[in-house]
């Protein structure tokens, strides 16, 4: 089971990603283009170009999980953003996404919270 707490770090890849890739392609694509660490624990989304797959990458310290969502209809607002690598949000947002709200018409309040 993958772990949605308050201290997981979730990146969502800006831009299409071609969702044929699993385990290897996926890892690759978040060494390289994203410059994370695919076996750090962090949860890294992906979707293609017409938002309405995604997939996830996650390391649980045994081995990798790839889980994937295909929508029947519609689409996932997808955040915009300029940066060419990956957008970091809260585990709270990723649930949000996933339940069909546009985070770009949303906004969290300003908490103090603890700096990474």
């Amino acid at each position: 089971m993958i772990p949605l707490t308050p201290t997981t770090r979730v990146f969502l890849a800006a831009g299409n990603t071609d969702l044929r890739k699993s385990f290897e392609g996926l890892a690759d694509l978040v060494a390289h283009s994203l410059k994370e660490d695919p076996l750090s624990g962090h949860l890294y989304v992906f979707t293609n170009r017409r938002k309405n797959r995604i997939k996830l990458l996650y390391f649980d310290g045994t081995g990798q999980w790839v889980c994937a969502k295909r929508l029947a209809e519609g689409s996932f607002a997808w955040p915009t953003t300029t940066d060419p690598g990956a957008l970091r949000i809260a585990s709270a947002e990723l649930t949000l996404l996933l339940a069909g709200i546009d985070l770009d018409k949303t906004r969290a309040r300003e908490w103090w919270r603890k700096a990474a």
